[in-house]
């Protein structure tokens, strides 16, 4: 069997570190995989470019610029949103026409267009889904927040203010519907609460669908020596250090406000403890959010070496991730595998990941007072307990050999 994993980048954002996880751990219990890409990153042999050419760009800018003259030339919202207007046809290259299974991931801004999903549904070849967002069940959000229209027929997008172009969500919702409508199509949800929105939605109506998280190289996130791991990131040794990180700081579905607030919170109710709280900030733009924090914290650029960001998680103490909404986060994977615990709100896959009070702590959703609660259960628990219950739950649940078994699965039903 040869399968085809097909992402916009190779390395670049979660899906793209999701996809890159699946093929290692698809290799190594034997299927044929390769992954096809519009950005290439490495020089990976089983990591295929459809090439650069000039026009790849264009398509990119041209699929903003339709956005953005849509709603009333306005910039908001430009990224939560796509509308699939210009990509390429991969159906044409040999890698393509080789494998038996097409595997689809994060194909948006720029990389293929409805009119190339459409040719790749039609080619006569079995194809899985794999959401990392709503996107393939929506119109064009890939977070719906607390809409939800694409259970019917999205129409009126409150992300997009104007209807210059028309209503851009009612024709890119029709589209996927005319394009799935005569096609057998698998969706695979990360976590079982986006495998449970996506089959409320019209879309996948007479579709299989199944929930199966991302995998993780336990090998490769592990437990490692705190002191050494700090040492190497000339963080203190005598403090009890938080971590966050993201892609975008400012990005308001990643709660950072909600954090900042439990943070002051735990300064005024704890203020002996708040001495000894430290918060290291990992990702773009962690420079200039250090005047909203109220304890020290060690600004960190986004990290890409993943060796680098194992000594990270295993340097500090704790994990909080205040998302509003989210999938299956890789970094709870990741940092539970080196045996950190994590605290995040009741959201998306996060209750999945997270038993609560088992191995870290689950607060009510844009709760601040839960939220610092959390933090200072955590604090207070016994770490060297709490840290094993979470190295467990990733060994029995987001194990290479586990995931790529339940895919395999799927390719062959």
């Amino acid at each position: 069997m040869r399968v085809l994993i097909v992402n916009t980048s190779e390395r670049v954002g979660g899906a793209a570190i999701a996809a890159n996880r699946l093929m290692e751990a698809l290799k190594k219990n034997g299927v044929k995989v390769k992954m096809l890409v519009r950005d290439k990153q490495t020089d990976h042999l089983t990591v295929l470019s459809i090439g650069h050419h000039w026009m790849q760009p264009l398509k990119f800018i041209w699929e903003r610029l339709c956005i953005f003259i849509a709603n009333n030339f306005s910039r908001k919202n430009l990224f939560q949103v796509d509308i699939a207007n210009a990509g390429t046809d991969i159906t044409k290259l040999s890698e393509f026409q080789r494998a038996d299974v097409i595997h689809l991931h994060w194909v948006n801004q720029g990389f293929l267009s409805l009119a190339d999903i459409d040719k790749v549904m039609h080619a006569g070849k079995p194809v899985v889904i794999t959401m990392h967002d709503q996107w393939y069940f929506t119109g064009i959000c890939h977070y719906s927040g607390n809409c939800q229209k694409y259970k019917e027929l999205c129409e009126s997008c409150e992300l997009m203010s104007g209807k210059l172009l028309g209503d851009l969500a009612k024709k890119v919702f029709l589209q996927k519907e005319k394009i799935y409508s005569d096609t057998r199509l698998t969706f695979v949800g990360c976590s079982q609460w986006m495998a449970n929105l996506a089959k409320t939605s019209k879309l996948t109506i007479g579709h299989k669908v199944v929930s199966i998280p991302n995998a993780i190289n336990t090998e490769l996130f592990r437990p490692q020596d705190k002191r050494l791991a700090r040492e190497a990131f000339h963080l203190p040794v005598d403090k009890y250090l938080l971590l966050f990180g993201c892609q975008r700081i400012t990005d308001k579905r990643k709660g950072f406000s909600f954090l900042v607030e439990a943070l002051q919170l735990i300064k005024q109710q704890s203020p002996d403890r708040a001495l000894n709280i430290e918060l290291v900030v990992v990702g773009g733009e962690a420079e200039h959010i250090r005047h909203q924090v109220p304890f020290d914290i060690f600004p960190i650029s986004y990290v890409r070496d993943p060796q680098k960001m194992v000594q990270l998680y295993n340097a500090v103490d704790l994990y909080v991730t205040p998302s509003l909404q989210d999938n299956l986060p890789n970094t709870i994977m990741e940092a539970m595998a080196c045996g950190t615990p994590c605290v995040g709100f009741k959201v998306g896959g996060i209750p999945e990941m997270i038993d609560h009070k088992e191995n870290g702590y689950v607060a009510t959703c844009q709760d601040a007072k839960d939220f610092a609660a959390g933090i200072q259960w955590a604090l207070d628990a016994d770490h060297g307990a709490l840290s094993q219950r979470a190295r467990d739950k990733v060994m029995s649940t987001y194990s290479e050999e586990a995931v790529a078994r339940k895919y395999m699965e799927v390719y062959e039903g």
